[in-house]
């Protein structure tokens, strides 16, 4: 895949963008929109799905902590996804750089009229070089916010795999709090090895990811590894890597061995 163009997927985490304050972390996120103006400037089409509305908004409204009723947090998360929306239009500006919002919800990529739309709307952004941001819209949708309570989205990994599957993309990249995907939990095991590649979702993968209790299971590795389903059955390559190297980016678009690469079915 080296030096072809390509249409690459970034899915950026909380942790990555905002500081533990919940405010936005506008050091990371520059550095972040530097890097994808950058490939973008190389010929790759780029597409980034962004999390932190609700985290963003909170801090915003100067708020102790996260609301925990559902009104509340879809409130928080509108005041939010305008805030990041501000930063980013103004941060791709300065690289002059156009951006689009895109807001889903499950209902969106569930019907096949409205997916079809959607792929259009996708297609045409991106032949006129604009960047589309996309968040799942969490003032409308409750499904990521009350998660488990929606069958296609709740989380931005998946919804980063069905925007790759709906945009027909090469390339998508989970920027997350780890490296990758390990074969033991690297906290309790210093000998944990870091895999490279996964070319199947074997079971002994799957049980990598752990339960929901397990150290994996809060971090969500299991989510990725669903999302991993999604991309590679729709012939997309995704990799998890760690967001703290944003300038990781480059190598991983060059197929360089950074974090763990699922190798989509050609």
């Amino acid at each position: 895949m080296e030096h072809t163009n390509q249409r690459i997927v970034v899915k950026v985490g909380t942790s990555t963008i905002t500081h533990d304050s919940g405010a936005a972390n506008l050091r990371n996120i520059d550095h972040l929109v530097r890097t994808l103006a950058d490939l973008h400037g190389l010929g790759h089409e780029v597409i980034l799905v962004t999390s932190g509305a609700i985290a963003v908004g909170t801090a915003k409204l100067g708020l102790a902590e996260r609301p925990r009723e559902l009104r509340m947090k879809q409130a928080t998360a509108a005041v939010g996804q305008c805030r990041l929306m501000h930063i980013y239009d103004k941060f791709f500006s300065e690289y002059n750089r156009s951006v689009a919002q895109i807001l889903l919800t499950g209902d969106d990529v569930e019907d096949p009229e409205r997916a079809e739309h959607l792929r259009s709307t996708f297609s045409a952004l991106l032949e006129m070089g604009v960047i589309p941001v996309v968040n799942e819209n969490d003032s409308v949708s409750s499904a990521e916010i009350e998660t488990g309570r929606h069958k296609v989205l709740g989380d931005n990994d998946t919804l980063s795999a069905i925007v790759a599957e709906l945009c027909r993309a090469d390339l998508l990249i989970l920027l997350s709090d780890i490296d990758g995907l390990y074969d033991a939990d690297p906290k309790r095991f210093p000998g944990a090895r870091l895999l490279h590649q996964v070319r199947e979702l074997t079971p002994e993968i799957l049980e990598m990811a752990g339960g929901a209790g397990s150290w994996r299971g809060t971090g969500g590795m299991a989510t990725k590894l669903s999302a991993a389903r999604v991309a590679m059955n729709a012939g997309c390559d995704m990799v998890i890597t760690n967001g703290t190297r944003i300038e990781d980016l480059y190598g991983i678009v060059d197929g360089q061995d950074i974090g763990t690469r699922f190798l989509a079915r050609r």
